[in-house]
């Protein structure tokens, strides 16, 4: 069974930056594909970013040029640099990973199958 695990959510005022990053385990398949995605208090899920397998990346508009996703395959581990926060940013992140050898990256939450329990990020104005 896959599982994932995020870790580096916290309370950070505006401009600030934070690191998370998701480990996972358990995970027999090498060629995978992975995306971060985050939820605020009364509002859908959205895709932040998205890495392939072959390592193209995804942003969603309101990131760009502020955080990077990145993938650490030897530590089976994916990071969300995210730098020159904004309140707006505040939501609980995720990460989720499903199989693929694609060279694309997945945006839909739903392409996905394996997710984890999330970590709180608070940006405070």
């Amino acid at each position: 069974q896959v599982q994932l695990v995020e870790s580096g959510g916290g309370l950070v005022q505006a401009g600030g930056s934070l690191r998370l990053s998701c480990a996972a385990s358990g995970r027999t398949f090498s060629d995978y594909a992975m995306g971060w995605f985050r939820q605020a208090p009364g509002k859908e899920r959205e895709t932040v970013a998205a890495i392939s397998w072959s390592g193209r990346t995804y942003y969603t508009d309101p990131v760009k040029g502020r955080f990077t996703i990145s993938s650490d395959n030897a530590k089976n581990t994916v990071y969300l640099q995210m730098n020159s926060l904004k309140p707006e940013d505040t939501a609980v992140y995720y990460c989720a990973t499903k199989r693929s050898s694609s060279r694309w990256y997945y945006v839909q939450p739903s392409s996905y199958d394996y997710w984890g329990q999330g970590t709180q990020v608070t940006v405070s104005s």
